[in-house]
């Protein structure tokens, strides 16, 4: 009998839902191209990372919104290359004249939902529990539910759901993995589709395993031990979301993509980006690109593994198709486009650049081809690669009569323009940008001074709240 209800259920659910698939965006922190069990490598297994690849669309480049955090999860919600939203590094804030996917999901219905990692409200530093009224938290961006923290977060972290501050045990993926599945079923129980973001804080530093995590990396030295036993709890609790999804009797309504925000670190032994050339603040491959992995098994129904240039900017177009959400739901430009056809064709060229800026320095990728242009002393050094016979970037193809030169410069110096305009408000109504927060650390901020005392021997703070005097 309850056999019979369950399965009643879930077809009432399935009709109810239409043609609007469930919606799970993932996001290591600092997780490098290379390390993933499906990429070989020599010492870390993701065995659940591994399922999802296999019975979904796999990305081999696919590459971040940006080379560091904030960034990329600004083009995340908006499809947009980050410069163009104010995020220009790690810890700036999102403009709020900005539209984003989840404000758009919200309009077309769907329950949304932020767990885990934040950053985009102004502030730096380590994690800590947003506050209620912090005008840049995701509850201002279209969040109706938040479990979140200002930064990267480990072990028995301080969170703050919808502005109110609880403390946590056991590892910080596993937590907001239950949490995030505690949001689902409600969202399934009221018979609405769902969008939830779930932001790990791993493998960023400061690095903290559970010690059966850390077991299985003995060995190797301490920092690199712990990073990669935090990836090991993260894979696991990948695991535990697509079990209970299945339990739910949701996974094939439910669209999961799982990515990284930058490439991986220097320092981390063995290798982080799978020999890609430099790491995470790079504009070179090893750090920009991420791994990447789409499952959805109503729609992708044969897996693949693609060699077709994606980025963070595909996502919320790609999301928007799926969900025909009006074109008024996002600004102009937009720097992504739609991976939709990919789910049924192995399709390899892209009609349109990956467009990158970040500190001055910018990058396009056209399909083989990618063009650099990074500031000098004198001006300007130019480096031209063709990532499709050198993917570790080793042989500047670059001269002044090369035809790839010529035509990526045209595109560069388009682009450059255009995000110029978009970094004085001109794609906003108001033709300007509104007053921003500044970029500070949370202990600038006399709100979190109470706080000081209690937190001053927890790992995660003490070096900050010792640097600036503050205990």
């Amino acid at each position: 009998m309850k056999i019979f209800v369950g399965l009643i259920y879930i077809i009432s659910y399935s009709f109810c839902l239409g043609s609007k698939p469930n919606i799970i965006l993932i996001m290591a922190d600092d997780q490098g191209w290379g390390q993933t069990g499906y990429y070989k490598h020599p010492i870390l297994k993701t065995p659940n990372l591994d399922k999802m690849a296999a019975n979904g669309l796999r990305f081999d480049r696919f590459y971040a919104g940006g080379p560091v955090c904030s960034p990329t999860r600004a083009s995340v919600l908006t499809g947009r290359t980050h410069d163009r939203t104010g995020v220009f590094d790690h810890g700036y804030a999102l403009r709020k004249q900005e539209r984003t996917l989840p404000q758009a999901l919200k309009e077309a219905g769907y329950k949304t939902g932020h767990f885990g990692k934040w950053h985009l409200n102004g502030l730096r530093g380590p994690g800590v529990p947003i506050l209620d009224k912090d005008p840049n938290g995701p509850g201002n961006f279209g969040f109706d539910t938040w479990l979140s923290v200002t930064n990267f977060f480990d072990i028995n972290p301080i969170m703050s759901r919808n502005g109110k501050f609880k403390e946590f045990k056991g590892d910080s993926s596993e937590i907001i993995v239950k949490e995030a599945l505690k949001f689902i079923s409600k969202a399934i129980n009221s018979e609405k589709a769902f969008f939830s973001v779930i932001w790990f804080g791993t493998p960023h530093s400061p690095w903290m395993g559970l010690e059966k995590d850390l077991k299985e990396f003995k060995g190797l030295d301490n920092n690199s031990q712990a990073h990669y036993a935090e990836l090991r709890a993260m894979d696991r609790s990948i695991g535990h979301l697509r079990s209970e999804l299945r339990k739910l009797g949701i996974e094939k309504d439910t669209l999961l993509w799982f990515t990284s925000d930058n490439g991986g670190l220097p320092k981390i032994k063995p290798y982080t980006t799978g020999n890609l050339r430099d790491y995470k603040g790079s504009l070179y491959e090893g750090g920009i690109r991420v791994p990447a992995i789409i499952e959805w098994p109503r729609k992708i129904i044969d897996s693949q593994v693609s060699s077709y240039p994606a980025g963070a900017v595909d996502i919320f177009p790609t999301i928007s198709d799926i969900c025909k959400l009006p074109v008024s739901s996002h600004h102009h430009p937009q720097d992504g486009t739609s991976l939709t056809p990919l789910f049924e064709k192995n399709i390899k060229v892209r009609n349109s650049p990956l467009i990158f800026s970040s500190r001055g320095r910018m990058a396009i990728i056209d399909n083989d081809w990618k063009l650099i242009s990074l500031p000098t002393e004198k001006g300007r050094e130019i480096k031209l690669f063709n990532i499709s016979k050198d993917p570790q970037e080793t042989t500047n193809l670059f001269r002044p009569s090369h035809p790839q030169v010529n035509r990526l410069r045209k595109i560069l110096i388009k682009s450059r323009n255009s995000i110029a305009e978009s970094v004085n408000g001109l794609d906003y109504k108001e033709g300007v940008v509104l007053p921003q927060p500044p970029r500070i650390f949370w202990s600038e901020l006399p709100e979190y001074q109470k706080f000081f005392t209690a937190w001053r021997d927890r790992p995660e703070y003490k070096s900050l709240l010792q640097k600036f005097n503050k205990i």
